[in-house]
C-alpha cells in the first residue's frame, strides 16, 4: 500500500506538534526566554501555547478532526510569531543561538502555516 506524500507530511506534523507541545512543559524556561517583554504571564502563556500544539496535533492525525485542527494551528502559529520575531530582534541572545538561526526560523514559520493549509484540504 502507498501511502501518499500528504498523509505522511500529516502524521509526521501531528508527531511533531505533539512533542513540541510537551516540551513546553518539560523545559517551559527555554520558551518564556523568547516571549517579546511587552507579554504579561510569559509562564502561562507557554502552557497554554503547549497544550494547544499537543491537541491540535492529536486532532491533525484524526481525519474527522483534522480540518478543525490545521485551522486551528494556522492561528496558533500566527499567535506565536511574535516570539520568533522577538528572537530574531535579540540576534538570538534570548536563546543563546547565532543570529543567522534565530533569523533564519523566521520563514519556516510559513512553510509551517502552508503544511496546515494544505492539511485542511481534503
Amino acid at each position: 500500500m502507498v501511502v501518499s506524500l500528504k498523509l505522511l507530511s500529516i502524521y509526521v506534523m501531528g508527531v511533531f506538534y505533539v512533542i513540541v507541545g510537551l516540551t513546553h512543559f518539560k523545559d517551559p524556561e527555554w520558551f518564556t526566554r523568547i516571549v517579546p517583554p511587552v507579554l504579561p504571564y510569559k509562564l502561562a502563556l507557554v502552557y497554554v501555547s503547549g497544550l494547544f500544539e499537543m491537541i491540535l496535533g492529536i486532532f491533525l492525525m484524526i481525519p474527522r478532526m483534522r480540518n478543525i485542527a490545521a485551522k486551528g494551528l494556522i492561528v496558533l502559529l500566527i499567535c506565536v510569531y511574535p516570539a520568533n520575531i522577538y528572537l530574531a530582534l535579540t540576534n538570538g541572545a534570548a536563546m543563546e543561538i547565532s543570529p543567522s538561526m534565530a533569523w533564519g526560523r523566521l520563514p519556516f514559520q510559513f512553510v509551517f502555516i502552508g503544511l496546515a493549509y494544505w492539511h485542511s484540504k481534503d
